[in-house]
């Protein structure tokens, strides 16, 4: 009877790709907290509570407890209740950067209002003032149309890799 069970990961080289994935995320702006949280829940197997986050980066519950609101708020974490208890553990969507990237989008939106109101402000883009203003509504307004279009077209790979949608995803 062949044995079905896979190795256990080896913590050490688990530790070392967490923080080197945060620091190069930390390296363009993201905070290495949060990233050092989100690559934590997303080698484990298990979705894990604030606590046993917390024990395996050896850091305080606070400093968790700041990431995790973050991550939740982009979509990169979701949190789910430890039935029969006050707890909650986390765990990666079953599609991260779809969610963060293209179901987020709502920033580019409001870029781009506010850049309109802004070309309105500076009488329309025949002022230089207003001109680079609308470039960059504009320029907005492409990003938009393009995180869409990929999103479809990551939606269309995932299927043909056989990736059924989830409903978290």
């Amino acid at each position: 009877m062949a044995d079905d069970r896979r190795p256990a990961p080896d913590a050490e080289e688990v530790h070392l790709f967490v923080e080197r994935m945060a620091m190069a995320f930390a390296d363009v702006g993201f905070p290495r907290m949060a990233a050092r949280v989100l690559f934590t829940v997303m080698s484990a197997d298990e979705p894990l509570t604030a606590a046993e986050i917390g024990e395996q980066l050896g850091v305080s519950a606070a400093a968790v407890s700041g990431a995790v609101r973050y991550l939740t708020q982009f979509g990169m974490l979701l949190r789910e209740p430890v039935p029969r208890s006050r707890r909650d553990r986390y765990r990666v969507p079953d599609n991260p950067w779809y969610e963060a990237t293209i179901t987020k989008t709502g920033l580019y939106k409001n870029f781009i209002d506010i850049a309109s109101a802004g070309v309105d402000a500076l009488r329309g883009p025949v002022t230089p003032g207003g001109e680079r203003v609308a470039e960059m509504r504009d320029f907005f307004v492409f990003v938009q149309e393009e995180i869409d279009s990929l999103g479809e077209r990551w939606r269309i790979r995932r299927a043909a890799a056989g990736h059924a949608p989830r409903a978290d995803s």
